[in-house]
């Protein structure tokens, strides 16, 4: 049975993520900061190492987790924009460079980035930033990946379950349902395809 382990498994998307894996036979162990099977710091290099290390042998990992800091450009200061870079981008990045010794051959990661890299919003500009540069980073990173590892990541729109939260942000954007994104991270780990942003937007 293939082993999977979804980081931000307890998260809106996340628990959409770990019942369609397990509806597809794949025992899915979680991870996250305060919740899942393991606890750990994603922005901690060392902290992740020793998750690995943990786990032991492992075919899948997803990311469903990341932090982004919003604030208006003229109010947003360089450590406010590195909870961006540390939280949603170096954390799935790190993960990817000290996993990939230990997935099994023809393993995959599927990471998260998000709509806001191509429809950006008022205050939304150090999300942008790190969501492109997710993908930018798979688009690459995924032709060097050795023993037939795959990498792909999901961009997905704001949820159905949480646009009422965030309607003063997203206004006029089509939500989706967490269930429909699964959906594109199941592709990601059960198909052939690498180097690929599956786009969730409604």
């Amino acid at each position: 049975m293939a082993k999977a382990l979804v980081i931000g498994g307890h998260g809106t998307i996340g628990q959409a993520v770990v019942a369609k894996l397990r509806e597809q036979g794949i025992n899915v162990i979680t991870a996250g900061r305060t919740s899942g099977d393991y606890k750990f710091d994603m922005t901690d290099p060392a902290s992740i190492a020793t998750l690995f290390a943990e786990i032991g042998e492992l075919d899948h990992v997803v990311v469903a987790a990341g932090a982004t800091h919003y604030a208006a450009l003229p109010e947003l200061k360089p450590e406010d924009n590195l909870t961006s870079v540390n939280g949603k981008l170096l954390g799935q990045v790190n993960t990817v460079l000290i996993g990939q010794h230990r997935l099994n051959a023809k393993g995959s990661f599927t990471l998260v980035s998000g709509i806001l890299k191509d429809y950006p919003i008022a205050r939304g500009a150090s999300s942008s930033m790190v969501n492109g540069a997710i993908d930018a980073f798979v688009h690459a990173a995924a032709f060097e990946l050795p023993r037939g590892i795959r990498l792909n990541s999901v961009s997905p729109t704001v949820l159905t379950e949480s646009a009422e939260k965030y309607a003063d942000y997203f206004k006029g954007f089509d939500p989706v349902p967490a269930d429909k994104v699964a959906n594109a991270f199941v592709r990601s780990v059960l198909g052939i395809e690498t180097g690929r942003t599956y786009y969730v937007y409604g």
